[in-house]
């Protein structure tokens, strides 16, 4: 049971970017660099069906994989861990299943009741999973294992550069600049985000 919750946290970081990446080249006119990932979910996409179906299991798999990661930290700290748990299934939820059931529209001019409630669950599961990384490094610290709480703190740093830029990338300010990538800061974000916990998870695979 233990491998099957570290499986499934793999696949759904795994996924998240493969699948997205795949899903691109059957949506014309859609740029990886300039488009955000939930884009690919829009009302116009004809890639909309798989990716939202995909997006409801991805926030599936990462609830799944949430007392694996339970039963690996807790003794460690058990306020840490149920912090980490709690912001990995507000991301789970808001961030993934509620970007199958609420899609965005292909431009933010156009605002549905859909897009806002897509807005707020995303917001609040991506600024919210951006600290994962730091808590996960606190947790590898306190357990002694002062390498992987070094790559954790590194993630986190990184990740929030990138998230940062993520945010000024619509700004007018910085239109036509490399700073308006919104879809390449996106997944690098999510990279760094994602790798303390891919690099636990492959650890936790490894042992016998």
């Amino acid at each position: 049971m233990n491998k099957i919750g570290w499986y499934a946290l793999l696949i759904a970081m795994c996924g998240d970017l493969l699948f997205s990446f795949l899903l691109s080249f059957g949506y014309k006119g859609y740029s990886n660099l300039t488009m955000s990932i939930s884009a690919l979910g829009n009302p116009n996409s004809p890639v909309r069906l798989p990716f939202n179906i995909w997006m409801i299991l991805e926030g599936l798999l990462f609830l799944i994989s949430l007392p694996v990661f339970y039963k690996t930290y807790h003794s460690v700290s058990t306020g840490l861990t149920i912090t980490t748990l709690i912001f990995i299934a507000i991301f789970a939820i808001g961030a993934c299943i509620f970007t199958g059931f609420f899609s965005v529209n292909e431009t933010k001019d156009v605002v549905t009741t859909a897009s806002k409630i897509h807005g707020a669950g995303s917001t609040i599961g991506f600024m919210l999973f951006l600290f994962v990384p730091l808590l996960t490094g606190i947790l590898c610290f306190k357990g002694q294992d002062n390498a992987l709480g070094v790559i954790c703190i590194i993630c986190f740093i990184i990740s929030l550069a990138f998230f940062t830029l993520f945010v000024m990338s619509d700004k007018p300010a910085f239109a036509n600049t490399i700073i308006s990538y919104e879809g390449l800061w996106q997944r690098l974000n999510l990279l760094f985000m994602y790798a303390p916990l891919g690099v636990i998870a492959i650890n936790n695979l490894s042992c016998p």
